[in-house]
């Protein structure tokens, strides 16, 4: 059989073909009129995505960049800051907020499990300038309780900031409901364009904030950033193609709200949700454990490798056998967990052929799987869903 290679990654994620389309055409210099409307119009955009009134800005770079931000901006070095971390995103947030002097503290949990609020308060205090965390740990495939937490730093002069670049578009967040003060994403995950943007909304608190932290910053400074965007540019040379790009995906999600983005959103997210509980129907039904069993995630459905196999040969047998791209476990987690992404420009039929091929390489390493049983648990998933819908 031939082999038609497709991403089932925390992302990269698979691209939407009208935004490739919108990418092999944007030829245009980024200070014309032409590009300017269309990175105001992105801006614009980007809020109904995100669902919040606060200014977006929009970096050409990783997530991480606009995760970097978010440290840089709102802390002077010797600030006392909250890490919550259950995974290698988490330790990020660690890594950064030491890197520019910050005293960190943590509030922890083991990879496969969620920080609880209680947690959170525990080791809250009113020296705690921010709280970083992240709505989605795609490391392991849980989710924090981004509400509980946000309520609890109402009223308090600590900055709420959630890295949301796989949370976006497959989780619902209210962001000034809540009070979240930053919140990011990125081009790659539930957007459905290559990686090299990323975007963040930030609150009139943050940017209050600035005006008193005083770490260095250069390329991601969110005040020169908010100024250009005024204007409909970016403070330096922007990828012109993912703009153009993100736009397209942007619209695409308007289109499938009947001219509606928020709406458009809303099914993405849903979109999301059923996608991964039929996943997780699938798992339970061939005998495997999810990892993040309490508080999954429904960016991506994190698996357990079954005892005695690397999960690196099922990520390989994976790409071998079907062309099929998943993800093994991050660091320390490597080979003992795989991870199928539900995320973007991904549906029902890619759900579905994905639990097929994962039934075949079950059978293949070895494992008793009766064929089709993950199959029939996830249509059941499906068929729920389809009746709840039409009962509402």
């Amino acid at each position: 059989m031939i082999l038609k290679e497709r991403l089932f990654t925390p992302g990269p994620t698979q691209l939407l073909p009208s935004a490739q389309l919108a990418m092999a055409g944007a030829a245009m210099h980024h200070r014309t009129p032409q590009f300017r409307t269309l990175y105001g119009k992105v801006l614009s955009d980007l809020r109904i995505f995100i669902g919040t009134r606060n200014d977006v800005v929009l970096f050409t770079s990783s997530g991480t960049g606009a995760m970097e931000a978010a440290v840089s901006n709102l802390t002077s070095r010797g600030d006392k800051v909250m890490v919550i971390s259950a995974g290698k995103f988490g330790e990020r947030w660690e890594s950064l907020a030491r890197a520019y002097g910050c005293q960190v503290d943590v509030a922890h949990a083991p990879y496969g499990q969620t920080v609880s609020p209680l947690q959170v308060k525990e080791k809250l205090s009113p020296e705690h300038a921010v709280v970083y965390m992240q709505a989605t740990e795609s490391s392991t495939g849980i989710r924090h309780d981004v509400e509980s937490i946000a309520c609890m730093l109402k009223g308090t002069n600590t900055l709420l900031v959630v890295d949301a670049i796989t949370g976006l578009g497959t989780t619902n967040v209210k962001v000034d409901d809540w009070g979240i003060d930053v919140i990011i994403g990125g081009s790659q995950k539930a957007v459905m364009t290559p990686p090299g943007l990323a975007y963040c909304a930030v609150s009139d608190r943050a940017w209050e904030r600035m005006d008193h932290a005083n770490n260095a910053r250069y390329y991601f400074d969110l005040r020169k950033e908010r100024k250009n965007a005024a204007k409909g540019e970016s403070s330096y040379t922007p990828s012109t193609v993912l703009v153009a790009g993100l736009s397209a995906a942007l619209d695409y999600l308007r289109e499938q709200g009947g001219g509606d983005l928020a709406l458009g959103r809303d099914l993405l997210i849903a979109n999301a949700e059923i996608a991964a509980a039929m996943t997780r129907s699938a798992v339970e039904a061939l005998g495997l454990r999810l990892f993040s069993g309490d508080a999954p995630a429904s960016a991506l459905t994190a698996i357990a490798s079954p005892d005695g196999i690397d999960s690196s040969n099922i990520v390989k047998l994976f790409r071998h056998r079907f062309g099929a791209v998943i993800a093994n476990g991050q660091g320390e987690m490597k080979g003992r967990l795989f991870r199928i992404a539900h995320l973007g420009f991904y549906d029902y039929l890619d759900t579905i052929s994905v639990i097929g091929a994962l039934e075949h390489v079950l059978v293949e390493i070895g494992l008793t799987v009766k064929l089709g049983a993950g199959m029939r648990a996830a249509q059941q998933t499906f068929s729920k869903f389809l009746l709840e819908q039409a009962v509402a």
